[in-house]
């Protein structure tokens, strides 16, 4: 297969980048963390190609990246008020919400009941969301090879695995979104990130 770069700023990406997502291929692209890896998030056999092209474990569960918190409904059952309050603080940026998960959305994103979501602080990324809705996204690198920051180095390690990638330059890389488990009374800091417990606590009015 052969993988094609073009510059998220070139006005044929994001339809491209549609063409081959409606078509169940996989695109690479710039988020505000490094490059992601995505597919639409209900088709199930494309986010199951994700575990192929990255020599990933099928177990492990991948994020759903939105374009917008009111995408929230097209993935969520029902959608927790503490996950509303903290969407409506923290969106775009680095907080991953786990939430009740979509009946619809297919066993290869979560084979649990809940699913990961977030919204990216990153302008390219989500134009592409808007555009395609919502997508299943894991980092865009081989398993347990370094999360890549640059579009070369999508390429170094997915080259001939993708069809395309979209250049977005270099990313901030460094530490992954703050992960919060909103089922329960309280929230539940599952993975530590750039917004502290204590954030979390205080916009939602409670003491720990």
């Amino acid at each position: 297969m052969e993988t094609k770069t073009i510059a998220v700023t070139h006005p044929d990406s994001i339809p491209l980048a549609l063409e081959i997502l409606r078509s169940g291929g996989l695109v690479a692209f710039p988020t505000d963390t490094v490059y992601g890896l995505g597919a639409l998030a209900f088709n199930a056999a494309a986010v199951e190609s994700i575990y192929a092209a990255k020599d990933r474990p099928n177990e492990k569960a991948i994020p759903v990246l939105l374009g917008s918190a009111d995408d929230l409904p097209k993935v969520a059952e029902s959608v927790p008020e503490m996950a509303l309050a903290l969407a409506a603080r923290f969106w775009p940026g680095p907080l991953t919400l786990v939430i009740p998960k979509h009946p619809r959305l297919p066993e290869a994103v979560s084979a649990a009941a809940t699913v990961g979501v977030r919204v990216p602080a990153h302008a390219a990324a989500r134009a592409l969301l808007q555009a395609a809705g919502p997508m299943a996204v894991t980092s865009a690198n081989l398993s347990a090879w370094p999360s890549p920051c640059t579009a070369s180095e999508v390429l170094g390690q997915l080259g001939g695995r993708i069809p395309l990638i979209l250049d977005g330059g270099q990313t901030p890389g460094g530490v992954p979104s703050t992960v919060v488990d909103c089922l329960g009374a309280e929230p539940k800091v599952l993975r530590a990130g750039p917004i502290s417990e204590d954030e979390i606590f205080r916009l939602l009015g409670l003491s720990r």
